[in-house]
């Protein structure tokens, strides 16, 4: 199967969400897919966040993760999903906090500077920091984790020209299936 890092793999609107959505269908096991576990995926990643990241402005070019890192980067990653969906959810955990901020901590003291997991940490910093949480959310459809940047907040895909469409087409179809007799 052909992959390549395209702007909807960046919907999250914070590099720390886009390295959550790396892992697609993260709830399905017979679906998901781990867009890190092919090491050449993984090392084009910060080229491609470079360029299609809404955050790119505050970190431009980033290095991938070493090798010796990578296990602290999916630790992180790992982190951010479980504590940012909870959040969302239902309010936080400290618990979850917590085991987010020690792999933080583990990440900026161990990886290289400049590379995407010490960007990826200063970017859970900016979310832990957000003035408006509220406006996190987990898209409709494929469930990855994005920042709702509408103006009346009504935001319910990561993205519309892809999670949007998919959404109202399956709505369409069950319409019309339940319209025929």
């Amino acid at each position: 199967m052909s992959f390549s890092w395209t702007p909807h793999r960046f919907a999250g609107g914070a590099l720390a969400l886009d390295v959550a959505n790396s892992v697609v269908l993260r709830h399905d096991s017979a679906r998901r897919i781990d867009r890190f576990a092919i090491r050449d995926q993984l090392r084009d990643f910060p080229q491609a966040a470079a360029e299609f990241c809404a955050e790119r402005a505050l970190f431009g070019d980033i290095a991938p993760v070493a090798a010796e890192n990578e296990r602290d980067f999916f630790a992180l990653r790992e982190a951010i999903d479980l504590y940012f969906r909870k959040r969302i959810l239902d309010g936080g955990d400290d618990q979850l906090l917590a085991g987010l901020l020690e792999a933080m901590a583990r990440t900026l003291r161990q990886a290289c500077p400049g590379s995407v997991a010490v960007a990826t940490a200063h970017s859970v910093l900016r979310l832990l920091a957000m003035p408006d949480p509220e406006r996190m959310k987990i898209c409709g459809n494929c469930g990855w984790l994005f920042i709702d940047r509408s103006k009346n907040r009504s935001r319910a895909w990561c993205d519309m020209t892809v999670c949007g469409n998919r959404a109202k087409a399956n709505r369409h179809y069950r319409r019309k299936k339940e319209e025929t007799p």
